[in-house]
């Protein structure tokens, strides 16, 4: 059984529910049973089935972690399971105070004081305590993480190496697709494509425009995706009279965002801190060129100068200067793209749930031994 704030169909999905539905999707057809505990969201039933996967919905994004005492152990019962993952994901749950179960926990990455950009300081402190309590309960449990930047960010916390097993997340077939027949737009289009949050930097993107325009004429931009900043990007960019060169164009299917992948010039990822970067990813294997900033986990999804380009976090014109060096030079980009579709092809989420199937038995094959030990 997994444990994760949400599941593939929230509103608010994101890298979080991408790596874990990817995973046990797999491990289902492989013949696993898997069930994801979550919360809930308006409109949504209480329990559903995705590609074979049992999907447990209780309280909403915002309690989830105080009603899960409370749910777990009902949903225990239900059968008997193996293993629980606990995906941490800012608030961590302490799931192991109500199961007796072996547990691997899942670690994208700490907030740290980057969650006092996000948010006000009394959520901000919260959210910051709760990571700070990870290396004092978690201490004696192995990890998951998917970037060397998360390994070291864990070992920082004072997890030991030992205990941490780093998996690069995989990606879809269906991104490999760059030859198709989507061509790129006539106007040099610069797409971000995730979640609308401020510290994802998407800011940054909308400030360097004019300057880009002033040096190489019409760009557009396309802000894809929904979140709590997104009025305030929109009166950025009509205070900078930009409504004519940025496009939002909220939540979209993933067919229309494999075809504005593809379209696009560049894709940029401006966030301040990830555990990965899978869009960067993804954008190389649709054949479009990558800028990202220079920061723990995009850097380990990102080159530089080889299957992508990185820039100084909050520094316009850093980034001014590689936007416009990549849309205004073709062989340039040429190259990071043929380099980025390369890197891509390393990736497959097949053999990522091959590997977490052979870590999962072996935690529980150890569990077992110190038990009978």
């Amino acid at each position: 059984m997994a444990i994760n704030w949400q599941d593939i169909q929230h509103t608010q999905a994101g890298g979080a529910e991408i790596h874990i539905t990817e995973i046990l999707t797999r491990l289902v057809k492989k013949g696993h049973r898997a069930t994801l505990f979550c919360s809930s969201f308006a409109g949504a039933p209480k329990e559903v089935k995705y590609q074979g996967l049992q999907v447990i919905r209780r309280g909403s994004r915002l309690n989830f972690n105080w009603v899960l005492p409370f749910y777990l152990p009902e949903v225990l019962k239900r059968e008997r399971f193996d293993i629980v993952l606990e995906d941490i994901n800012k608030m961590p749950f302490f799931s192991p105070l109500f199961h007796r179960l072996p547990t691997l926990v899942i670690f994208l990455h700490f907030f740290g004081k980057t969650i006092f950009r996000e948010t006000n300081p009394i959520f901000g402190s919260y959210v910051w305590l709760g990571e700070k309590l990870v290396p004092v309960f978690y201490r004696k449990f192995p990890f998951l993480t998917i970037s060397n930047s998360s390994r070291d960010d864990l070992i920082d916390h004072g997890i030991k190496e030992e205990q941490i097993t780093v998996l690069s997340p995989g990606i879809s077939d269906l991104y490999f697709d760059a030859t198709g027949t989507d061509k790129k737009t006539a106007v040099p289009t610069i797409v971000y494509l995730g979640r609308i949050k401020k510290y994802k930097g998407v800011q940054q993107l909308v400030l360097a425009l004019p300057r880009i325009r002033e040096k190489i004429g019409p760009v557009k931009l396309l802000i894809v995706g929904s979140g709590d900043y997104l009025p305030d990007l929109k009166k950025l960019a009509q205070g900078l009279n930009l409504s004519d060169s940025v496009q939002f164009t909220g939540y979209v299917s993933e067919e229309e965002k494999l075809k504005i992948l593809r379209q696009a010039w560049v894709s940029v990822y401006p966030s301040l801190k990830e555990g990965w970067g899978l869009t960067n990813i993804e954008a190389n294997a649709c054949g479009t060129a990558v800028l990202a900033s220079n920061v723990p986990g995009l850097r380990d999804s990102v080159t530089n100068g080889q299957t992508g380009l990185l820039f100084r976090y909050g520094d316009i014109d850093d980034l001014t200067e590689k936007l416009t060096n990549l849309l205004s030079d073709q062989p340039y980009r040429a190259r990071l793209i043929k380099a980025g579709l390369d890197w891509a092809r390393k990736f497959s989420w097949d053999e990522t749930a091959d590997r977490v199937a052979e870590l999962l038995e072996k935690v529980i094959r150890e569990r077992s031994y110190r038990r009978l030990s």
